[in-house]
C-alpha cells in the first residue's frame, strides 16, 4: 500500500474542515479614496465591488462627466473574516462596518440586486431617509425590496436604504409596481 508523502512544514486539511465562508462586508475608506482602495483590493486578488454612477459637473468654462462613488466612503469586499487584515492594512482603508465589535455581513442578495440595477442605469445617490411612506416593489428587477417612496418632477422614485452604512439609492419605478407595507409588519 502506497501512502502519499506530505512535505515537511505542511499541514493537511482534514476532511471535516471546510474552506472559510466568503461574505460581503462594507469597508469604510478615507474620503474620496474609494477608487484607489478598490484598485488595491483587486491587486491582492480579493473580490470587491465599488458602485459608481455618472454625474455631469459644470464649471464656468467647461462641463465634465465624472464617475463618482454611489456610496461615498464605502467599498464592498467579499472575503473570509480571518483575511480582513489583508484589506485593513491598505492605505486609506479605515475599518469594516461593525456592530458590537463584530464586522457586519451584508446579504449577498442586496449586492446582486444593486449590481443588476446599476447595469440597467438610472441609479443615483439620495439622502438617507428615515421618514416617509414605506413601500414594497411588487414587480420588475427590484421585486421584493422595500423602500421609501418619494416624488420628484412628477416621476415615482423609491429610495432603497442600506441601514448598515446609513446610505440610500433612488430608483425610478412604475407607480403600479409598488404597494404599501402594512404598519403592523413595520413594527415587527
Amino acid at each position: 500500500m502506497n501512502v502519499p508523502e506530505i512535505p515537511m512544514g505542511t499541514v493537511p486539511m482534514s476532511l471535516s474542515e471546510e474552506p472559510p465562508a466568503l461574505n460581503w462586508y462594507a469597508l469604510y475608506t478615507c474620503p474620496r479614496h474609494e477608487k484607489c482602495v478598490a484598485q488595491q483590493i483587486e491587486e491582492r486578488s480579493i473580490s470587491c465591488f465599488l458602485p459608481l454612477y455618472r454625474s455631469v459637473r459644470r464649471w464656468k468654462d467647461r462641463r465634465k462627466e465624472l464617475e463618482l462613488a454611489l456610496f461615498p466612503g464605502y467599498v464592498f469586499v467579499r472575503l473570509a473574516l480571518q483575511d480582513r487584515f489583508r484589506v485593513l492594512q491598505l492605505p486609506s482603508a479605515v475599518r469594516l462596518v461593525s456592530f458590537n465589535g463584530e464586522p457586519a455581513v451584508l446579504p449577498e442578495s442586496e449586492i446582486d440586486q444593486l449590481r443588476e440595477r446599476l447595469a440597467r442605469g438610472g441609479v443615483e445617490p439620495h439622502p438617507y431617509l428615515r421618514v416617509g411612506r414605506r413601500v414594497r416593489v411588487r414587480g420588475g428587477p427590484m421585486q421584493g425590496l422595500e423602500g421609501i417612496i418619494v416624488r420628484r418632477k412628477e416621476r415615482c422614485r423609491v429610495v432603497f436604504s442600506l441601514d448598515l452604512i446609513m446610505r440610500s439609492v433612488a430608483v425610478e419605478v412604475d407607480e403600479g409596481d409598488v404597494e404599501p407595507v402594512a404598519e403592523s409588519k413595520r413594527r415587527n
